[in-house]
């Protein structure tokens, strides 16, 4: 049976309304609310479910915030990816909004919707505030699976996620390239080069052992990368050219202690290079893969992208040169 009955604060004003639910065979349910009427359905609505046997316990949803439930996540999941410390960094973030503060069971796609356009406003990127609601999605679906809160509904299934807006489409100019070499160190320019010629990202760079490189058949095996796959990379002359020019008294690293990114943003400002970053090296790689006359699958096999769709946003192929190609 439910009891409905009022509750004062120290100084003996009204603040709301206590339920109580004692039914045999189903733990006691307590829960406050602001008005009557809003207690009585809650209440009619909780004795019914249980009648027909479809109530689930919402206990722990309905007292667990989202900052509470980033913590766990973090713990549990997060620490397991590749991308874990980037994803906590990002939990760090979330857990600032007053979101955060907010129990698992109140929140709406409404809500989601204003901490949406919150973060867009104070500047957020809209691929940050993308990861950002995949965060919180994945928390649900890991809480209504594992976290004993089959009860919940994912709100971000209600609320429109920004858009992504158009593929990034950078090529590096020969001119370019020869301008960014030019005020490279030594180290800096084998990587850049290095990157050029193979495709391969700043980690997978920085992750290679000397070991792992056969000259004889000229390849290169990445182990664990990104899409969690080991693959072969086909070396290319001036791939190899590269390797046999480094020292190899520097420890099992073929790219020893290599602090890719500010380094190469140092060069590029002193190139006077607009708007190009490390990772456009793989764009570049990519279309000039395609621009050899290697197909989709072969590219893919070099470069560990998955599907076509990955590929084409990676690979921007200049109109010229398959005009000549086509006669």
């Amino acid at each position: 049976m439910a009891s409905i009955r009022p509750r004062y604060d120290d100084q003996g004003e009204h603040i709301g309304w206590q339920v109580r639910i004692t039914r045999k065979g189903f733990p006691q349910q307590n829960k406050m609310f602001r008005t009557r009427r809003e207690a009585e359905t809650w209440a009619a609505t909780i004795e019914s479910q249980m009648l027909r046997g479809s109530w689930i316990d919402m206990a722990e949803a309905d007292s667990t915030t989202l900052s509470e439930a980033l913590d766990r996540y973090g713990k549990e999941v997060s620490i397991l990816k590749k991308s874990g410390k980037i994803e906590l960094y990002r939990i760090g973030k979330l857990k600032t909004d007053k979101i955060s503060k907010l129990y698992l069971s109140q929140i709406r796609g409404a809500d989601l919707a204003e901490y949406r356009d919150r973060r867009l406003a104070e500047g957020l990127s809209v691929s940050s505030v993308r990861l950002e609601l995949a965060i919180i999605s994945n928390l649900y679906t890991v809480a209504m699976k594992e976290w004993r809160m089959e009860g919940l509904r994912n709100p971000v299934l209600a609320v429109r996620k920004p858009s992504p807006g158009k593929a990034r489409d950078r090529r590096l100019s020969l001119i370019e390239e020869k301008k960014l070499l030019a005020e490279c160190a030594p180290s800096l320019k084998s990587i850049v080069l290095f990157a050029l010629e193979t495709g391969m990202r700043r980690g997978e760079i920085r992750k290679l052992l000397w070991k792992d490189v056969n000259f004889e058949k000229c390849t290169a095996q990445l182990f664990d990368t990104k899409n969690g796959e080991d693959r072969f990379i086909p070396l290319s002359s001036r791939a190899l050219a590269v390797l046999k020019a480094l020292p190899r008294d520097t420890g099992d690293k073929v790219f020893p202690g290599a602090d890719i990114s500010h380094s190469f943003a140092a060069a590029r400002k002193r190139a006077d290079i607009e708007d190009l970053h490390f990772h456009d090296l793989r764009h570049e790689a990519t279309s000039r893969l395609f621009e050899k006359g290697f197909n989709p699958v072969e590219v893919s096999a070099i470069t560990g992208h998955k599907t076509l769709q990955m590929l084409k946003r990676y690979t921007h192929l200049k109109a010229e040169d398959l005009a000549k190609r086509m006669g």
